[in-house]
């Protein structure tokens, strides 16, 4: 929308100087006299050529949960929406969200529901975060649904933290490796090659090899990069189709050692999806629909579409969700009881809570596996590199000691 710079007075006579953005100028005037000012001149701003914020039009999923959790609490402490919004506004660090912000702030004020406002923005808030606040908005518990999903986004970004900090170790070391025998290829095996020539004897096979290698660092180095770079397309181009990302989704969940973890979490996100949307009054095909969605493996995605097909020809959760084969039989168990005992959100969340917490040791396992194997990896290959680039050296020396 354009920008228009406006001056108007208060009721009190003072000059009061701003900027909106709105379709038009008719709009500007109105939400003027809402704020009891009297426009004296509006007129349209020219966009500028450079701005902060469109080079940082990104919102961190911890960003997005300290916003939810301090709107949640200004709601309970008796302040309107509008009023919330023009104090998160003015305490964003983020300039884009800021910006979010306002806007949503100008939307509500000009007669737009909350949700309408935000489902502007799509790769922010997403269809969970849009349902759940349509819920609230609807039964009047908007700042119960804002707690709610407060607590899931923290838990979410609690898990990528962890996954996070979890791989820095493990890039360390393949950084490292990297870094060393590139030195050496560059560096390092030149110089012995010249060594080697003025010396005039035959090379042993190993240290051959490793010479040529080092000749042709620069060729490998490239056809290595463009082969990754060519793979990484491809499953890219393959993954726009159902079926690719189907296909590939399926082969994440059976990998050794990542499958089961990248399985876990995403039964956790459902689960706790789930939960959050059933709790929030969100109806119970719909919030089928969108945990299905957010579960982030197509795999998970198709289970969750028969389940829905399933509970809307009359069966419940528990039933459908077993005969799929993709959910583990807990949580089955959990969804069941949730269903008998009229508390499927609270089981839900429990469910939720057991999974992330299995997500948790499995990266805590797998990280703690790692550091030995990379250590041993890196230690292996400058290992043989040095051996046979010494190789020659040592065969020199039992010649000379035989001939003594």
């Amino acid at each position: 929308m354009p920008l228009y710079q406006w001056k108007g007075r208060s009721v009190t006579g003072a000059i009061r100087k701003g900027v909106l953005d709105a379709p038009n100028p008719q709009l500007v005037e109105v939400y003027l006299r809402r704020l009891n000012i009297t426009p004296v001149e509006i007129k349209e701003k020219k966009a500028r050529t450079f701005s902060l914020s469109k080079l940082l039009k990104h919102v961190s999923t911890t960003e997005l949960a300290n916003f939810t959790r301090q709107f949640a609490v200004m709601l309970e402490s008796g302040l309107n929406i509008v009023k919330s919004l023009d104090i998160l506004m003015e305490q964003q660090k983020n300039p884009y969200l800021r910006e979010i912000i306002k806007d949503i702030k100008y939307k509500v004020e000009t007669g737009s529901s909350l949700s309408e406002a935000l489902q502007e923005y799509p790769n922010v808030f997403d269809k969970l975060y849009i349902h759940m606040i349509k819920a609230g908005e609807s039964s009047g518990n908007l700042d119960m649904v804002l707690n709610r999903l407060a607590t899931y986004l923290e838990k979410i970004a609690a898990i990528k933290s962890k996954v996070l900090h979890a791989m820095i170790y493990p890039s360390t070391i393949i950084c490292i490796t990297i870094g060393v025998v590139a030195l050496i290829m560059i560096v390092v095996i030149p110089k012995f090659m010249e060594i080697y020539k003025s010396a005039g004897q035959s090379l042993p096979l190993p240290t051959i090899i490793l010479i040529k290698i080092s000749k042709n660092f620069g060729k490998i180095s490239f056809a290595f990069i463009f082969l990754i770079t060519a793979i990484i397309v491809g499953i890219k181009m393959y993954r726009r189709s159902e079926k690719g990302q189907y296909d590939t989704d399926s082969l994440l969940l059976k990998l050794p050692l990542l499958g089961p973890i990248f399985h876990k979490a995403g039964v956790a996100r459902i689960a706790r999806t789930l939960g959050n949307l059933v709790g929030g009054g969100v109806p119970l095909l719909q919030a089928l629909a969108i945990a299905g969605e957010t579960a982030g493996n197509k795999v998970l995605e198709k289970a969750m579409e028969e389940i829905r097909i399933n509970v809307s020809a009359g069966q419940s959760i528990a039933e459908p969700m077993f005969f799929t084969g993709v959910f583990p039989y807990l949580l089955v168990e959990m969804v069941r009881i949730g269903e008998l005992s009229g508390r499927l959100d609270d089981m839900l969340n429990k469910a939720a809570d057991f999974f992330e917490e299995e997500v948790d040791r499995r990266v805590n396992t797998l990280s703690t596996l790692m550091e030995p194997i990379l250590i041993v990896i890196l230690g292996v290959t400058v290992g043989a590199i040095l051996v046979a680039l010494y190789l020659p050296i040592f065969n020199l020396g039992k010649a000379v000691g035989g001939g003594m």
